[in-house]
């Protein structure tokens, strides 16, 4: 197993190296996006995310980088997303929340910026807003009844289920004109603000993903009815957005 990456900084010129001896002009970019671009990155945790843009030659040839991608997983970095402008272009109608996050949470490693200069329509974001609030509360019902109360089972359901959560929460600040580039925990209070919701049901999740809770089973039960109790809410606040 090769050595683990601690900075994603240090290994912007290797990787933006190897993938231009395999693309060459095709490659118009790469971005750093996720935890890893942004405050929250906890290093040997934290899942390190790129952005492979080609032309659409190069994403006809992307096997070119079988070798590149075994070579950074073994150091610790993710699959590549490997995409087209024109892809990304054309998909923020259909996945507005998902490029929200890239806009707000991203470093350019190499070439092109195709983020900053995304616009995101209010209908397409809210009508992905209410898909996700509606569809997750019904995932985690299914999953707080399968777990038959165990906690131990729920504690990894919420933790898991908590980047989906973040991501929600800042396409409804997003729908309401609050621009915000922070860490979880403050999108979790400028959500809990702007809707009324509990902050402490999703800091304690948070605390639980970070490895700082000592909750026992009781606890984490508790907290998960917590959180069906508070994503029911924004199932209901969600239906009044015009």
């Amino acid at each position: 197993m090769g050595r683990h990456t601690q900075d994603p900084k240090t290994i912007f010129s290797e990787v933006t190296a190897d993938y231009q001896a395999l693309f060459g002009e095709d490659l118009v970019g790469i971005i750093l996006y996720g935890s890893a671009a942004g405050k929250d990155f906890q290093p040997g945790s934290s899942d390190i995310n790129f952005m492979v843009v080609l032309t659409e030659n190069g994403i006809e040839h992307i096997d070119r980088s079988f070798g590149a991608v075994a070579k950074w997983r073994k150091r610790g970095v993710a699959l590549p997303l490997f995409l087209t402008e024109a892809y990304v272009k054309s998909s923020i109608d259909v996945f507005p929340i998902e490029y929200l996050g890239f806009q707000r949470n991203h470093v350019q490693v190499f070439g092109k910026e195709i983020l900053d200069d995304l616009e995101f329509r209010p209908a397409f974001l809210r009508l992905q807003c209410e898909r996700e609030i509606k569809g997750k509360l019904l995932l985690l019902r299914e999953a707080f009844m399968e777990s038959n109360g165990k906690g131990k089972a729920l504690k990894v359901v919420i933790q898991e289920a908590l980047p989906a959560l973040i991501a929600i929460f800042e396409g409804l600040l997003h729908l309401k004109g609050i621009a915000l580039r922070g860490t979880k925990r403050e999108i979790i209070r400028a959500a809990a603000g702007a809707f009324a919701i509990e902050a402490g049901v999703f800091e304690g999740i948070l605390d639980i993903r970070e490895g700082r809770s000592a909750l026992r089973d009781k606890g984490v039960v508790a907290l998960f009815k917590g959180c069906l109790k508070e994503m029911q809410r924004l199932s209901s606040i969600i239906d009044s957005f015009s």
